[in-house]
């Protein structure tokens, strides 16, 4: 079935939007038209409500306005523009004749500007920048054009519509919005994440549960007894195949969406603090995914093994692709109000941005690793298993939302190109501990 797919767009920028999607087939699009902000919210709540919906592919200002209306569970695209977009605008001041500085730009990011200005040779120092935020005005933002260019000269270039049609007659002015090209590599992003999250919620996954320091065999076939009836009477495990394995403990298959109930997303295992307080043992666990219930076991038995080299009682994640997540501790149970709204602003976090919860309680973990430490984009890279230009785009999405922060240069080789610092912020973002500007649309 072709994913069902809720497009907001102004008025004004339709016809942009539907010669971006035109050339794409198998998704099905509903089609929010707005011409004021407060249009917004009403109109995205009877979409919302009228349809089922698989995603939303969504600008920056109507994500802020709608957003508290989205279910949870709605994977969201928030249309960035890009650096390509930023360098068109350019080239458009160049055709027209315009001198290229001074410029006065606003939504796009210091580093996308600081990238293409540097790529185009321009004097940085007569550029200036004004990152989107929630809380901009439209008269805040031509107000910082018009402080910009005193003198009148240079011009303008702006992402959003309001400031294009306000300032027309007072400055020269070009539209930075995103081109069809951005449109449409964000919206086939989000048909495959949500064709991949299908296919993952339909596929087989396998948990291997393992008693650490047994006992003697008599302790050992008693605790390994009680440990398969703990799991058989887990609520989250009620339609799992679940099987005795011997001295390996527990073996369990099941849909992958059961095992993220289990774990709340890859975050925590409170069924380890249950057969500690129940049975008296420690439990380590193992989980695989693959594209077979055989290999999703070779993955879970793998990711035990690791949990057992920690020495505590504590899961692993394996996936086929290489994706490593752990260690996933107790938790406690009951758990405490504070961790669920955690989790839920994880989840909504990772929603925003477009990663999964569990890519974003890895990247926490490397944040509380590093302890204030920054990192290069191929040591991100190595942490989360992904390759360095995955790891750059990693890192571009993160800046884009504020969740990493540039720490500078460092050249490890005297006659190498220097490479990038970064700094997570995930858990200011997570905690409210930040300056504020986490958890920003783009």
């Amino acid at each position: 079935m072709s994913p069902s797919i809720g497009v907001v767009v102004h008025a004004s920028r339709r016809g942009v939007f539907e010669e971006a999607v035109e050339p794409l087939s198998g998704i099905s699009l509903k089609w929010v038209t707005y011409g004021h902000e407060q249009e917004i919210r009403p109109r995205v709540q009877r979409l919302v409500d009228g349809h089922a919906l698989d995603g939303l592919l969504v600008g920056a200002v109507p994500h802020r306005a709608c957003r508290d209306a989205l279910p949870p569970s709605l994977p969201v695209a928030v249309i960035r523009s890009s650096a390509l977009d930023l360098a068109l605008a350019l080239s458009q001041a160049q055709a027209r004749g315009w001198q290229p500085v001074p410029v006065s730009i606003d939504t796009f990011d210091h580093e996308v500007v600081s990238e293409v200005t540097e790529s185009v040779h321009l004097d940085r120092t007569r550029v200036t920048c004004l990152p989107y935020a929630d809380d901009q005005t439209i008269d805040e933002i031509c107000a910082f054009h018009h402080r910009s260019l005193q003198d009148g000269d240079g011009y303008v270039i702006t992402a959003r519509t309001a400031v294009l049609r306000q300032l027309r007659g007072t400055l020269r002015v070009l539209n930075g919005s995103p081109t069809p090209s951005s449109i449409r590599a964000e919206l086939h992003e989000l048909a495959l994440r949500i064709r991949s999250e299908r296919a993952g919620a339909a596929g087989f996954a396998a948990g291997v549960f393992s008693i650490n320091r047994p006992g003697n065999s008599g302790e050992s076939e008693r605790a390994r007894t009680g440990l398969v009836r703990l799991l058989r009477a887990t609520p989250e495990l009620a339609d799992a195949w679940i099987e005795d394995r011997g001295r390996r403990g527990a073996v369990v298959l099941g849909r992958r969406t059961l095992f993220e109930r289990l774990t709340r997303d890859w975050l925590v295992l409170p069924l380890l603090d249950r057969a500690r307080e129940s049975l008296g043992v420690e439990v380590a666990a193992g989980f695989g995914v693959g594209p077979s219930a055989r290999s999703s076991v070779v993955l879970a038995e793998r990711a035990v093994a690791r949990a057992e080299a920690e020495n505590r009682p504590c899961g692993y994640l394996m996936e086929d692709g290489g994706l490593v997540i752990g260690p996933m501790g107790p938790g406690g149970q009951p758990r405490s109000e504070p961790c669920r709204e955690q989790d839920d602003r994880l989840r909504e976090l990772a929603r925003t941005i477009g990663l999964s919860p569990a890519t974003l309680s890895r990247l926490a973990a490397i944040e509380h690793d590093l302890a204030g430490r920054p990192v290069t984009p191929s040591e991100l890279a190595d942490g989360m298993t992904i390759t360095d230009p995955s790891g750059r785009r990693l890192i571009r999405k993160l800046h884009a939302h504020g969740l990493i922060t540039s720490e500078g240069c460092t050249q490890t080789h005297r006659k190498g190109r220097p490479t990038g610092l970064y700094r997570l912020a995930i858990d200011a973002a997570l905690t409210g501990s930040g300056d504020g500007h986490h958890l920003r649309a783009r």
